[in-house]
């Protein structure tokens, strides 16, 4: 396998994770923070998950604190924040770097397949992935768009092959 399918990840837990795991579902990758502006968009993003998850979808949450320190807490904070204020309820990860030297790989691939208007970093938290269940990049999202207007591009994602 390779690209999306060949990366690991932690979870909150510490444990890793092959996200050859998700090959045939539709993957929502989002780098999240709970201090944000946009942090809001969990309850939006979760209401997504629950929407769709019987049809092969997942949402995977990606802390990140390199955009103004809005991601300090801890795995277990990080984990107790989400569930108790947003009901958070989709596969949330360790966090991570989203750019630079330290960039988590999966990042790096994502940013390299999908680099975005204003070029490949991730400008600011809940920028958003869309994932193809063959593990290919389909479509990027600014963080200030609403989890409401990816469903259209999520529908049509869910109508491919149900496996790669």
């Amino acid at each position: 396998m390779s690209g999306f399918h060949a990366c690991r990840a932690a979870r909150l837990t510490g444990a890793e994770e092959d996200l050859a795991r998700y090959a045939g579902q539709v993957v929502l990758v989002v780098n999240t923070a709970s201090r944000c502006g946009f942090t809001p968009q969990y309850a939006a993003l979760e209401a997504l998950y629950q929407r769709y998850r019987e049809q092969g979808f997942v949402i995977l949450g990606f802390p990140c604190n390199q955009f103004g320190g809005q991601e300090p807490g801890n795995g277990e904070e990080i984990a107790a924040f989400c569930a108790v204020n947003y009901g958070v309820s989709f596969p949330m990860f360790a966090k991570v770097d989203v750019n630079g030297a330290e960039a988590h790989p999966l990042f790096r691939f994502l940013t390299g397949a999908l680099p975005g208007i204003l070029g490949a970093p991730v400008r600011w938290n809940f920028t958003k992935f869309l994932i193809g269940r063959d593990g290919q990049p389909l479509k990027r999202f600014a963080p200030f768009t609403r989890p409401s207007r990816i469903e259209p591009h999520l529908r049509a994602a869910l109508s491919g092959p149900a496996h790669p």
